[in-house]
Order: C-alpha cells, then sequence, then structure tokens
C-alpha cells in the first residue's frame, strides 16, 4: 500500500477521484472515501435521533405518571439507593472519557493505547452491570418487583415503618397508594433495564473492535466504525445522565 492510499484511508475529505477505488477501506457502492464515511454519519445520527425519541416516549410516560400519581412516586423513590446511584453515574462518565480516548487512538492508528481505553471502557461497564446486579438483587429481597412479589407496603409494611415512618402512616391511611407505588417500580425495572440492555450491547460492540485492533494490530485500518461506537457509547450515557436525577434525586415535596 501506498502512502497516498495509507493517508485516504484515514482522512475522510482527501479522497476524491477515480484512485479512491484502490483503497482497501472504500466500500464498492460508493464514488469516495469522503462519500462513504458521510454516509457512516448520517446513517448513525439517523439511529441516535430515533434512540431520543424511543427514550423520550418513556420519559414523557413517566413525567405524566409521575404528576399524576406525585406522592406515590414520591414516597416510591425513598426505596432507591442514592449511593449506588452515585457510583454508576461516575462509573459512566469515566466510561465516556475512556471511549473518547480510545476513539482518538484509533484515529492516530495507536493500536496498543486504543486496545488498552477499550478494555478499560468494557471493564467500567461491567462495574456498571455489577453495581444494578446488586440494586435489582436488593430490589428482589425487599419485595419492589411489580407483580406478585410486590410485598414490602404490604405485607411487610414494618420495614418501611423503621426507615420511612411517615411513608407507612400514608400508606395505611390510603391503601390506593400501594398500586400506585407499584407503577413507579415498574418504569424503574423498564426504564434501567433498557438502559442497562444497551450497555450490555455497548460491552459486546466495543469488544468486537478490541478483536478488531488486536487482528490487524499490524495494519491501518478505518476508525470510522470506531468513531461510531464512541457516538453510540456517548448517547447510552447521556440517558443515564437523565435517569439519575429522574428516579433518585427528584422528591416530590
Amino acid at each position: 500500500m501506498s502512502n497516498t492510499t495509507q493517508d485516504l484511508s484515514l482522512d475522510p475529505h482527501g479522497a476524491h477521484g477515480h484512485g479512491a477505488h484502490d483503497n482497501p477501506h472504500l466500500g464498492e457502492q460508493f464514488e469516495d472515501i469522503a462519500q462513504q464515511y458521510d454516509t457512516y454519519t448520517v446513517g448513525m445520527w439517523a439511529f441516535i435521533v430515533q434512540e431520543v425519541m424511543f427514550f423520550g416516549g418513556v420519559f414523557a410516560a413517566y413525567a405524566i405518571y409521575r404528576y399524576k400519581y406525585l406522592e406515590a412516586f414520591s414516597y416510591a423513590h425513598l426505596e432507591l439507593d442514592v449511593f449506588w446511584g452515585t457510583v454508576n453515574t461516575f462509573v459512566l462518565l469515566f466510561s465516556s472519557f475512556t471511549m473518547a480516548l480510545g476513539v482518538r487512538a484509533a484515529m492516530l492508528q495507536a493500536r496498543k493505547a486504543q486496545i488498552g481505553f477499550f478494555l478499560a471502557t468494557i471493564l467500567f461497564a461491567c462495574v456498571f452491570m455489577g453495581v444494578k446486579y446488586v440494586e435489582y438483587s436488593a430490589k428482589f429481597d425487599h419485595g419492589l418487583i411489580p407483580g406478585h412479589n410486590f410485598t414490602l407496603y404490604t405485607e411487610h409494611l414494618n420495614e418501611v415503618r423503621e426507615k420511612h415512618p411517615h411513608v407507612a402512616e400514608a400508606v395505611e391511611k390510603n391503601p390506593a397508594l400501594v398500586p400506585q407505588m407499584e407503577l413507579f417500580f415498574g418504569f424503574y425495572f423498564a426504564m434501567t433495564g433498557l438502559h442497562g440492555l444497551h450497555v450490555l450491547i455497548g460491552i459486546i460492540v466495543i469488544g468486537a473492535l478490541v478483536i478488531r485492533a488486536w487482528i490487524n494490530k499490524n495494519k491501518p485500518l478505518d476508525y470510522m466504525p470506531v468513531e461510531m461506537v464512541g457516538l453510540y457509547w456517548h448517547l447510552v450515557d447521556i440517558v443515564w445522565i437523565f435517569l439519575f436525577p429522574l428516579l433518585y434525586l427528584v422528591g416530590g415535596h
């Protein structure tokens, strides 16, 4: 591969004309590498917009029911562990930082650094999922799983009274709060579960990038797939930045 061809494979704006088809990273359906990279970018941003609309609909539904059942949602959110939520927030922020460094390393063809930063991102993502497992397990043990296992505010109300006596008193006076609080946890598991699924997908895709970089460690690679995965990962982080205060921090009194 000539130096000119190698440069074209790394520069989205430096390949035009007939010689562009000699680029090993250029798909045969594209005229030049710039057109291919524009297609990458437009496609990824279209996907991100779709994801924003999807999560936006879930957020809107949560906001509507929170407005309707403000008291119940305010009481229910007290059972969430702010400490673990805060830990996961910082974990994802660090993962976003290492992902950005990995993308830059890919642009510079610094293969070892790229692999190292991506492995760090995967590590942070696994820590995030581990913390969610701890949180979910605690909800299961405390009877906060919507359905037949939602028993904290009925069969085990004394446990609530020890931590939040005003909540237990409110439930005793108004039992209709219980199904409304169950709805809160339905939203909690749906929203954090969907987000966790996106984290899991990110782990798999970033892992594929690590394998790709390792296998091809001695030759230049098109960095645009890495940049697209980076955009996806930043979206995952941003969604959590909205989920954390919405579920864990916002009260109502």
